[in-house]
């Protein structure tokens, strides 16, 4: 399993349950990672898409204990059924996206971190753990700075060396 997300200098991660940027480059990355593949989110993520409709080309889990059931997406009440979906499926073709509590909950049983680094704050009402402080985890790339909409950006991969398996 890994996690996808953009955070800021300040490893914030959201505003308002929302992004905090809009960079094309990004969404653009996140879109061709995760396309074809599974996206594991909290509910309030997926309401946060529009019309709260899931992510089109991708199979969405979303873990919410008193959601009721769709035929668009898998909703599951307990992490002890998200790990029981989730492993139906390769686990390099499953990521976490968000939001906050989904990720300091997973993050752990991820084996790789993709973050879009932004040269920026963003406001954040919501953040990621800091990857540089967690011994856990070592930075494993780092793009060259990306200048794009008015950003700085670096696409970064971390590993963890100390995977929880699920």
């Amino acid at each position: 399993m890994k996690a996808i997300l953009h955070a800021d200098k300040e490893w914030g991660i959201g505003k308002a349950n929302g992004l905090m940027f809009s960079i094309p480059a990004d969404m653009k990355f996140f879109r061709e990672t995760t396309s074809g593949n599974v996206v594991v989110m909290g509910s309030n993520t997926l309401k946060s898409f529009p019309g709260g409709r899931p992510l089109k080309n991708r199979t969405n889990i979303v873990l919410w204990p008193d959601g009721e059931k769709r035929d668009d997406c898998v909703v599951v009440g307990s992490l002890d059924e998200l790990f029981s979906e989730i492993k139906k499926y390769d686990k390099d073709k499953v990521f976490v996206i968000g939001g906050a509590m989904m990720y300091k909950t997973l993050l752990p049983y991820c084996e790789e971190v993709l973050v879009t680094k932004v040269d920026a704050v963003g406001g954040a009402d919501a953040y990621f753990d800091n990857l540089d402080k967690n011994p856990d985890f070592v930075l494993d790339y780092c793009s060259e700075p990306v200048e794009t909409n008015g950003y700085t950006i670096r696409f970064t991969t971390y590993k963890n060396k100390n995977v929880k398996e699920y």
